[in-house]
């Protein structure tokens, strides 16, 4: 072999025998004839177990374990956890955890509760009883939640319920033959209402900054023909005030604690004497009636002592006052009869604030509990439960068209109902801070305005719901807002001992 040809070298592969290959043969020869028939054929049946790779035991537990802890994700899910931070807290005590942990928020701890929950499964419920046995109680139990139960009124309801239902169905038949008039106008026209409206709303200004009172104001009121303006405060005084000058002319005194909520009554001319024309209510449970001819009181209504009265409103007829009271239950009162006709239950926590339709027919209601209730004045049912705020609501109010409500809360957002539809329509993120009032434009509900705490008043307008103005100047948080019936006058009333009155330029 000459030195350029180069050699090959093949490398041979090591063969490894586990016993005698004779032995190994003659065993697969036997098994052979054992799984055989006389046919020829292999019967399958005769095969074992150890023919098949057995499941690694590890393997095994990781996917039973995989499947667990789905099971208990799917169980978390399906759990209903109250949203309130109270009742989470004392289930969490029930199970014996702890409350709460250090930097734990409450959607943490009513995650964790909800974790807890899925985990323990049935030994952190109570025994399931056996189905045939637990229909029966089912089926009572539905029984007993659905049906209806009523008690005797005094004949001052029945005899409010029938004159407001005479006075709700002329009221409601005007209106509708409005909504039908507008229904047929062009397009085009109420296209360039609407984009006049903006305009005007764009070029609003402060015509007048009034300091109100030595402490922080909390409510405002303009009455039906905007001559005069209503205002109240901490330091228990109710004053009025001329429009547009903002000139004081007269100081209501009787309150003894801290004043909420005022309000004007309806069809009260300002040169009557001797007749209810305004209506305000304190912290200490006080409601007074005021006239313009006096600085005292006319007469007191003291049935919802020693509970705060948040808010109140005058039925569109003027003849009923509505009260919104802290023991979670609003009241109705008969001014021609001069009494309480009506004193309704419904929310868990205190009621805040309530509203009466346009045509006077209905009511909304507004709780710490967070949700809403629609009433009917007519028969004293609940046709609408407004649920969807995650924390207490502390605005209603209806649309002049009769079927929208808005709903302001300490979630910072402002909700609309369709009472028609009976459900939520549309959710605006208003502020930045819980909202403190809700207004609908008096004469038409082309626009809303809301006020807050972040110390603005923002207007929205009606069916897109997008904003077009906002009201910034107060140093304070704003407590009140009202709209003119002209819709010349927005007046917004601040913790900052001011209130503002906004007007077209």
């Amino acid at each position: 072999m000459s030195d350029n040809e180069q050699s090959v070298y093949a490398k041979r592969t090591k063969t490894i025998h586990y016993g005698s290959l004779e032995e190994s043969d003659r065993w697969h020869v036997e098994r052979k004839d054992n799984e055989t028939d006389g046919s020829g054929k292999t019967d399958y049946s005769q095969l074992t177990s150890s023919d098949y790779m057995t499941l690694d035991e590890d393997v095994a537990k990781e996917k039973a374990a995989l499947l667990e802890e789905f099971e208990r994700r799917k169980k978390a899910r399906l759990i209903h956890v109250s949203t309130d931070d109270g009742e989470v807290k004392s289930a969490l005590r029930k199970l014996n955890e702890p409350i709460c942990y250090f930097g734990e928020g409450p959607a943490d701890r009513r995650l964790r509760l909800k974790e807890l929950l899925s985990a323990l499964g049935e030994k952190g419920l109570p025994a399931a009883k056996p189905a045939k046995e637990e229909e029966k109680p089912k089926n009572q139990q539905k029984e007993t939640n659905e049906s209806t139960w009523y008690h005797e009124g005094p004949e001052s309801l029945r005899l409010a319920r029938f004159w407001i239902a005479n006075y709700s169905l002329a009221r409601a038949k005007k209106r509708l033959e409005e909504a039908s008039e507008k229904v047929r106008q062009h397009s085009a026209t109420k296209a360039g209402r609407m984009v006049e409206l903006q305009k005007r709303i764009q070029q609003l200004a402060p015509q007048c900054s009034q300091v109100g009172d030595t402490r922080p104001i909390t409510g405002c009121s303009i009455n039906e023909d905007s001559t005069l303006l209503l205002t109240c405060s901490l330091s228990s005084l109710c004053k009025v005030w001329s429009v547009p000058d903002c000139t004081l002319k007269q100081t209501l005194r009787g309150h003894k604690f801290n004043v909420s909520d005022v309000a004007f009554r309806p069809g009260v001319a300002n040169d009557s004497k001797s007749e209810v024309a305004m209506a305000s209510c304190s912290f200490d449970g006080s409601v007074k009636l005021w006239s313009y001819d006096s600085e005292e009181s006319i007469a007191d209504i003291n049935g919802h002592v020693p509970h705060r009265v948040a808010k109140l409103a005058f039925h569109p007829s003027g003849r009923f006052l509505g009260t919104a009271c802290y023991d979670a239950s609003w009241r109705l009162w008969d001014l021609e009869q001069k009494q309480e006709v009506l004193h309704q239950e419904g929310h868990t926590k205190a009621v805040h604030c309530i509203a009466f339709q346009v045509d006077g027919s209905v009511c909304v209601t507004g709780g710490l509990d967070g949700f809403g209730r629609v009433w009917d004045l007519r028969t004293g049912r609940c046709i609408m439960f407004l649920e969807g705020h995650l924390s207490a609501i502390y605005g209603v109010d209806f649309s002049p068209n009769g079927y929208h409500i808005a709903s302001g809360s300490q979630d910072n957002s402002c909700k609309i109902w369709d009472l028609r539809r009976r459900q939520m329509v549309y959710t605006i993120p208003a502020h930045t801070n819980l909202i403190s009032d809700v207004k609908y434009q008096k004469n038409g509900g082309n626009f809303l305005v809301t006020s807050s705490y972040d110390k603005t008043a923002k207007i929205w307008s009606d069916k897109t719901w997008q904003p077009l103005k906002t009201l910034s100047g107060h140093d304070g948080r704003l407590v009140g807002v009202d709209i003119s019936h002209d819709s010349q006058y927005i007046v917004t009333a601040s913790y900052d001992r001011t209130f503002k009155l906004w007007a077209w330029d």
